[in-house]
């Protein structure tokens, strides 16, 4: 890489991002001066530390963005590592979505559930926990002293509707606002009660209870005092849940970190008023040269960068992160007010951080060992494969495409990614076929590669600085599900696009579980108990899944919504908000025309055309599915970027 003249570098604070000769960032990091940091990377190699080395020995470019301060550039930092994943920047490895016990605040009637993935606006999260049961245990308590409704809004609805409550309501875990058993007034007190108790203010909720049991029994309401005396136990009961762990009633986070030459483990404590509320544990890849100050800073940008229960007044860490300072301004900046990250010298708080490091230390050691066979067995897996299909490099991206459709109808095709033998469902891509008549897979599978391939050259034609960094990658293996006739398809199209010598391609039919290689007549037949083999049955198989399950989702939502298109006036805001209401399909055929015009957002014209529709001779018959669910179509070259669905069985 050569060395911008010193001159263009500015001497002020910013983030820079090293870039390969493909455009991708490959590393970002921060400065207080550009200029400075810049320069200590092109000196003698030989002088580097090891993987800093490898850095700059794959970069083609470096680029830099000025800002007004270090904590502007800790911020920048932050925010680019996040949206481009580089190779050599400390990666957070988290294969837990921790699960939040969860209060729906915006809605009418909040509900408490347990939630998991990303947060959403006007909920209230607390936790997280290490697991489900542990919530829904203190959630049961809880919903004695505080009844509020735990079920769906299509359930409260339904109840609503009916005027009939759930058991919950009978035996107390609910105080019935689906048949109006609550005030608006009352519940939101019961909410108010419910999110102070989690947030750890729970001596009044404890004096309340306890007044009220010495109230009634005083008037001589035995069962009811009894009722109360119950509700107390649970609520005692749930905040021994909540270990004290600080003689004050104390807001602080407390990290431990564990690690070796390559890994580091991390635990954090969640305190709040004392209490321990929720505990988080993950793994980072300390795949660029770390001292422990830097290795503590960066485990601050993680946690914080997106809090998940704001910023406490107080971070223990195990050591002093590299710029201490610099830290305590962000956080202050986030929290509002002066926030201080330390070192415990002594006393309790000396004594929690040790018991969350060596929470650190035991995970790590279950973490490695886990690790050394996992690692082991896909760098093996992956040089088998290129030996048994005479690939130019280990297989390191692996994409595999397949189509599913019913007929010819909801055509539909997958591309899943594989990458260092995992998953990668973040690249996931699904596109929905266009101009494929009928059934015809050859055909199908030529659009879908098509399309991807397409999108491939375009985004590698654009200026390095735009080009994204997950679709523009090229895979080391192209994987069709077929036999001769789908290799064909795919050679064709390589060929087409002029990438026949770029991208290694083969077919893996059903039958025999054989590889078929452009160029050979005769397949390759990988041993069944081969690691091999099991890669690539592997990767065709979450193909086929992630094909069906969108298939199944377009047609579901075909057979869901056909019933309620083409009427006048009855758009789709409209069309959702009828099946919420209603609850279904078949809800609505069931509806008389005067149910319908009573609904005050919906003209008398349009519940007339929609009654006509579905109760006329045109009108789709009982059979019709009322089963469905969201889908859409987008995105470049036609390909949609969506979250996977879960495997069906």
């Amino acid at each position: 890489m050569k060395r911008p003249p010193a001159g263009t570098i500015p001497d002020a604070p910013g983030s820079y991002q090293f870039k390969d000769a493909d455009g991708r960032v490959i590393y970002v990091g921060k400065a207080a001066s550009l200029r400075q940091r810049l320069s200590n990377y092109f000196q003698n190699p030989a002088s580097l530390p090891p993987r800093t080395a490898q850095m700059v020995a794959a970069a083609d470019s470096v680029e830099w963005i000025q800002v007004r301060n270090d904590v502007e550039a800790l911020m920048l930092e932050y925010n680019l590592i996040k949206a481009h994943r580089p190779r050599f920047n400390v990666r957070l490895r988290d294969d837990k979505s921790y699960p939040f016990l969860a209060i729906t605040m915006e809605d009418e009637w909040p509900r408490a559930t347990v939630m998991r993935g990303a947060k959403r606006k006007g909920v209230r999260y607390f936790g997280p926990y290490a697991h489900a049961y542990a919530i829904r245990e203190t959630l049961d308590l809880l919903l004695r002293s505080f009844p509020i409704r735990t079920c769906s809004d299509n359930k409260l609805g339904r109840h609503q509707r009916s005027g009939r409550p759930c058991l919950l309501f009978h035996i107390e875990r609910c105080s019935g606002p689906c048949v109006g058993d609550v005030t608006p007034e009352d519940y939101a007190r019961l909410v108010e009660e419910l999110v102070d108790f989690l947030d750890g203010n729970t001596e009044p909720v404890v004096r309340r209870l306890d007044a009220a049991m010495k109230e009634a029994s005083s008037a001589l309401e035995f069962e009811r005092a009894a009722r109360i005396r119950d509700r107390l136990t649970s609520v005692r009961k749930a905040i021994e849940r909540q270990q004290m762990v600080t003689e004050k009633a104390e807001d602080l986070d407390v990290v431990g970190i564990a690690e070796d030459d390559l890994e580091a483990a991390i635990q954090v404590f969640y305190v709040r008023r004392g209490r321990v509320v929720g505990r988080k544990g993950f793994v980072l890849d300390k795949v660029e040269d770390l001292t422990r100050p830097q290795l503590v800073g960066h485990v601050l940008e993680q946690l914080y960068g997106d809090p998940t229960l704001g910023v406490p007044k107080e971070v223990l860490v195990p050591d002093d992160p590299d710029d201490p300072e610099l830290f305590e301004r962000w956080l202050g900046g986030l929290r509002g007010s002066r926030v201080n990250v330390r070192v415990p010298q002594r006393g309790d708080k000396r004594q929690l951080q040790e018991t969350v490091t060596r929470n650190a230390t035991e995970e790590f050691t279950r973490h490695r060992l886990r690790r050394s066979a996992d690692h082991n067995a896909r760098a093996r897996a992956l040089t088998a494969l290129q030996d048994a299909l005479d690939l130019p490099e280990a297989p390191l991206r692996i994409e595999c495409f397949d189509m599913s459709h019913l007929q010819g109808t909801d055509y539909v095709g997958s591309m899943v990614v594989m990458e260092d033998g995992l998953p990668k469902k973040s690249d996931y891509r699904r596109f929905k076929v266009r101009g494929v008549p009928g059934n015809d897979d050859y055909a199908a599978m030529e659009e879908v590669l098509t399309r991807r391939l397409t999108a491939l050259l375009v985004e590698q034609e654009r200026p390095m600085s735009e080009r994204p960094r997950k679709f523009s990658y090229p895979p080391q293996l192209l994987l069709v599900d077929g036999g001769k006739g789908q290799l064909n398809v795919a050679v064709r199209v390589l060929e087409d696009l002029g990438l026949e010598g770029e991208i290694p391609v083969a077919a893996l039919a059903k039958q025999f579980e054989e590889v078929y290689l452009p160029g050979r007549t005769d397949p390759v037949r990988i041993p069944r108990q081969s690691e091999a083999l099991y890669v690539l049955q592997r990767v065709r198989d979450e193909a086929h899944r992630f094909a069906i399950a969108y298939h199944r989702q377009l047609r579901g939502k075909r057979m869901t919504t056909s019933v309620l298109e083409d009427i006048p006036g009855l758009g789709p805001a409209r069309r959702k908000r009828l099946i919420k209401e209603f609850g279904g399909v078949k809800a609505i055929r069931q509806a008389s025309l005067e149910t319908l015009k009573a609904l005050p957002w919906l003209p008398d014209p349009v519940a007339e055309a929609l009654h006509e529709k579905v109760h006329g001779p045109d009108g789709p018959s009982p059979a019709t599915s009322d089963a469905g669910g969201p889908s859409g179509v987008g995105a470049v070259a036609g390909v949609e970027d969506v979250r996977p669905q879960p495997a069906s069985t």
